[in-house]
Order: C-alpha cells, then structure tokens, then sequence
C-alpha cells in the first residue's frame, strides 16, 4: 500500500477530536465504556445466536454477521482513537493508516448490503410467510453473505486505490480521529477532483443500491401491513422489522450526512461528531436495538442462564453424593 517514491510522507498525525486535555479525558473514559458495551453486547449476541438451536433462522443468521461486523467496525478505529486520547504522540504509520481506511471501508461497505439483505429477508417473512422457509434456504442465505463481503472488499479495494495515487507532500497532519477518506483527499498536495469524484461514484452507488433495496422492501412490507384487518395483526407484523428499520435510519443517515457530498463542503466539527457516532456509538447501539427489542432474544437468554444453573446444580448434586 505504501508509495514513498511518490510522497514525502512516511507518517501522519491524526489530531483527534480535541487539544483540551480534560475534554480529552472524559471522551477517553466516555468511549472506554462504549468499546467495553460494544464489546459485551455484539460477542454476547453472536455466543447467544450460535449456542440456542432456536434462534438458527436467517434472520438471525444475518444478524450475528452484523454483530461480527460491528464488532471488528469497532475494533478499527476504537483502540487507535483510545491511545490518541491519552498520548501527546497521535503518529501512525503511512501503512497502518492506509490499513485501518482499507478495513473501515471494507466494514462500513460490507454492512450496507448486510442491511439490504435483512431487509430483503423480513420482506419475505412479511409479504410471503408460507414461501418463506423455501426461499430463505440456506444456500441463498450464504451467497447474500458471501456477496456481502466481496462486494465490499471491492469497494474498499477501489477506494484505497484511488487514496494511493495521491501526493502527500507539504503535511502529514489529518484533522481527524482516524484515517478517513475525506481527510485524506483535503490533505493531499495534489489536484484530486477525478479521485473525488471516482470515490463519491463508488460510494454512492454502494449506499444508494443498498438503500434503495431497502426502501423497496420496506415499501412492499407496508403496503402488506396496511392490508391486514386487525390491529394486533399489524402491530405484530411491524415489530418483526422495527428494530432493523431503527437500525438502517440511525447507519445511512449518518452515512449519507458524511459522504454524499464534496470535500469542499466538508464540516470539519460536524463530520467528526457525525463519525464518532457511527464508528464508536453505533456498534454499541445495534445489538441493543436488536436484544432489548426483541422477545425471542431476551427469551434466548433466559434459557441459557437456565440451563447453565440447571448444569451447575448437577454438578452440585454430584460432588456431594
């Protein structure tokens, strides 16, 4: 990844988020919590998912992958942000900053047609209950998944791609928490309006299919919802979906907010509070939207803490005989 022949640049300095060194220790305390939920919080949706039989369905097959995905997502930028806080030296490696963009694209990429697939799979659910064992298989399952992340691979392929052909000469200094695209174009010493241009084309076709899959999907589910006579009957069909909906508007709002549009018009404070929002509080925030929303995750855990008491008793029982 590294060009060195064609930059003076062998290392950045990421500025973060603040020069005050009191803000800078709440923040540091405020997301050291926030890593430690989201930690907890998508490794326990994950072990839940995979140790209770009754939650191997493709919806929750899509949504332990979402938990992976968060979890590595936050994983990214998390622990380099954490160090910055606490240190006077914000360096990172030519390389290593090219790295964490190349994993933050690839992440942030792959999760939108995450989205677009679950939103597809509660279409199913909703709009064709009785077909939907048959055409939520689990070969297409895998493929929507496999898809998922080779098309973001290739996204943050081309991105870093593009990043990589640019000059970094006259300075090192990104006025960002961490190696993002929009920072990385205003920093380079070169013209890069065909690079913009490349990279908003790339990444607006990435977040405009997904969202229109998702749009569509969501237009057919409501139109089915509104078609159904009773009240309990619809109030049941829209919780099936609610927390994914939550979950979609909270991620491409923020998206879109910080990537649809030029560098030129690029908010230097808004855009970091736009990025710490979905890098370090949307992680925390999707396994609780998706557990404390949802019955059949909450009745999950209740059986596993069950049968772990029941095992322990045994084991009791044993000792003393």
């Amino acid at each position: 990844m590294s060009r060195r022949n064609n930059t003076n640049v062998s290392d950045f300095i990421l500025m973060g988020l603040t020069d005050s060194e009191e803000i800078r220790l709440v923040l540091f305390n405020l997301f050291l919590l926030i890593y430690l939920i989201t930690v907890l919080g998508n490794a326990g949706m994950i072990l839940i998912i995979r140790l209770d039989l009754q939650l191997h369905t493709p919806m929750y097959f899509f949504l332990s992958h979402l938990s992976f995905l968060d979890l590595s997502y936050s994983a990214v930028i998390t622990p380099k942000t954490l160090e910055n806080l606490l240190t006077s030296t914000k360096y990172i490696s030519f390389g290593g900053c090219f790295t964490q963009m190349y994993f933050f694209v690839f992440l942030g990429a792959t999760e939108c047609f995450l989205l677009s697939s679950m939103a597809y799979d509660r279409y199913v659910a909703i709009c064709h209950p009785l077909q939907y064992p048959v055409v939520m298989s689990v070969t297409l399952c895998c493929s929507l998944i496999t898809a998922s992340y080779v098309i973001g691979f290739s996204v943050s392929f081309v991105n870093v791609l593009c990043i990589n052909t640019l000059h970094f000469c006259d300075s090192n200094v990104i006025h960002h928490f961490f190696c993002d695209t929009p920072p990385m174009l205003a920093l380079s010493c070169t013209d890069t309006q065909d690079i913009e241009i490349m990279v908003i084309a790339v990444s607006g076709t990435t977040l405009m299919v997904s969202l229109i899959t998702i749009a569509v999907s969501y237009a057919s589910i409501l139109s089915t919802i509104l078609k159904i006579i009773s009240m309990s009957g619809k109030q049941k069909a829209f919780s099936t979906c609610a927390s994914h909906l939550m979950g979609v508007t909270i991620f491409y709002s923020t998206m879109i907010f910080t990537y649809l549009k030029p560098s030129k018009s690029c908010s230097l404070g808004k855009d970091q509070v736009a990025s710490v929002f979905y890098t370090i509080v949307i992680p925390m925030l999707n396994p609780l939207i998706y557990s404390l929303r949802n019955k059949e995750v909450k009745n999950a855990l209740i059986r596993l803490m069950q049968e772990r008491e029941h095992k322990a008793f045994k084991m009791t029982v044993t000792l003393h005989m």
